[in-house]
């Protein structure tokens, strides 16, 4: 466990924030009825948590959390405070709507991460309340003077790009091994790893079973956020590490350890291959559902029996059903289970582009509905680009299938009739037009593009 520690360091927007905040609560005070009072003396507010972590990072401070020591709720409401919290007291400020908690400890009484009591009292104190955070650089706080609180080591750990848990309590609650490997793959690009002791403590609570008490939602929820990092790929590595991936994500975790071509495929190994080509779709700051996409859009090659390795003939339509069932699982928004399945059912012919006869191409477009949703088609083209470059050694390889399908799906679309070349057409007859003259436009495009392959 880290040692207490402690340290001071002043930042004079931080102070002046608190110093507002603290006018505010007097003027509050000072507008009570007579006879209503609240103990000023001894109520303290801190800031806590990613507020004082992301600004000794120097990065952005997107919001602001506060404890308050030494008061009860019914002393906030009397400030003007509004309750919100449910499970346990949390406020808004009466002007600025940021968040304040009371100052609580927790107790494990059963199994999973609702299996806790809380207790706050005014005499629970802010190293209390610190304690029972996940990690030391989430541990820290900030007095109304702007001075550092840190009891647990944090700012050093921020130093040596350490993620350590404060306390053994860790392994009480399954959601901490969601969100350190979230913050392992937030924090990746600035050297962060997590401490030893830590990865070793997030195995034992997936040996315990206790992973397997995740709420559904709450996976997903960790798991979105996770995808909109950096380095997205490392939370799925993390979760491996620890033995956690087969347990929330086993369709994932199937993926390792099954080869592809060589020659298409140079790191062989198809989970790597996942991985490579998530971290490339985050590099081309892909959109969430992309990314999702991309992140499954080779379920069905853990289907192929081993007999048929390295091949994995369709590997694209027996990962449709897999698709289904995790999004189901996990309560996956559809937009997201959309794209991913269009991307598993279509990549290896958006790969072929360059290839196919113009009835092909246009047989694609319809089945993408790629004429009615032209930005959700231009999603499924970059989650093919991430497939294709998420490779050993081909991150900058040519992918021209991209801009092929772009300029064939504008020559479709820019295929209209007149009123004059509708005389003489009815129903049916209109639409075959209309096809037919697609199919000119994009076999225009067609003869102009230059012949190359990818698998």
């Amino acid at each position: 466990m880290p040692q207490p520690a402690a340290s001071a360091h002043t930042d004079a927007s931080a102070s002046l924030a608190t110093r507002h905040d603290r006018s505010v609560a007097t003027a509050a005070r000072a507008a009570l009825p007579a006879g209503v009072s609240v103990n000023m003396r001894t109520m303290r507010v801190y800031l806590v948590g990613g507020a004082v972590r992301d600004r000794l990072l120097g990065l952005a401070v997107r919001e602001r959390d506060w404890v308050v020591v030494g008061a009860t709720p019914e002393e906030l409401v009397r400030l003007g405070y509004e309750p919100v919290g449910r499970e346990f007291p949390v406020f808004l400020h009466p002007t600025t709507h940021e968040e304040y908690a009371l100052a609580r400890q927790e107790r494990k009484v059963g199994p999973g991460y609702r299996g806790f009591t809380t207790q706050f009292a005014p005499d629970v104190t802010l190293e209390e309340d610190l304690r029972r955070r996940d990690l030391t650089i989430n541990a820290m706080a900030e007095d109304e003077s702007g001075a550092l609180i840190d009891p647990y080591g944090g700012k050093a750990d921020l130093e040596a790009r350490l993620l350590r848990h404060v306390s053994e309590a860790f392994v009480e609650d399954p959601v901490r091994i969601l969100r350190v490997a979230r913050f392992a793959a937030r924090f990746a690009p600035l050297g962060f790893r997590i401490a030893d002791e830590t990865l070793a403590l997030m195995r034992r609570i997936t040996a315990a079973g206790e992973v397997r008490t995740l709420v559904p939602e709450r996976v997903w929820q960790e798991t979105e956020r996770a995808l909109a990092e950096a380095n997205p790929q490392v939370f799925f590595a993390t979760l491996r590490a620890c033995g956690a991936l087969a347990v929330v994500y086993p369709e994932i975790d199937a993926l390792f350890g099954v080869p592809q071509p060589p020659r298409w495929h140079p790191e062989i190994d198809t989970g790597l291959h996942v991985m490579l080509a998530l971290k490339y779709a985050a590099e081309r700051a892909a959109p969430a559902a992309v990314r999702f996409a991309v992140l499954t859009h080779d379920l069905g090659k853990a289907q192929t029996p081993k007999s048929e390795w390295p091949s994995h003939h369709g590997h694209e339509e027996f990962g449709v059903p897999l698709i289904n069932e995790l999004c189901e699982r996990l309560k996956v928004p559809n937009s997201h289970r959309e794209l991913a399945i269009l991307t598993a059912r279509y990549h290896t012919l958006v790969h072929r582009a360059l290839e196919l006869r113009a009835a092909t191409v246009l047989t694609l477009l319809e089945n993408c509905d790629a004429l009615r949703r032209p930005g959700r088609f231009a999603e499924l083209l970059l989650a093919c680009e991430a497939d294709a470059r998420g490779r050993t050694g081909r991150e900058s390889a040519p992918y021209p299938q991209s801009a092929y399908l772009a300029q064939a799906l504008a020559a479709a679309a820019g295929v209209t009739l007149s009123e004059r070349e509708r005389a003489g057409l009815e129903g049916a007859a209109i639409g075959e037009e209309i096809r037919r003259r697609r199919l000119a436009a994009v076999a225009s495009i067609r003869d102009q593009a230059t012949p190359a392959a990818t698998e």
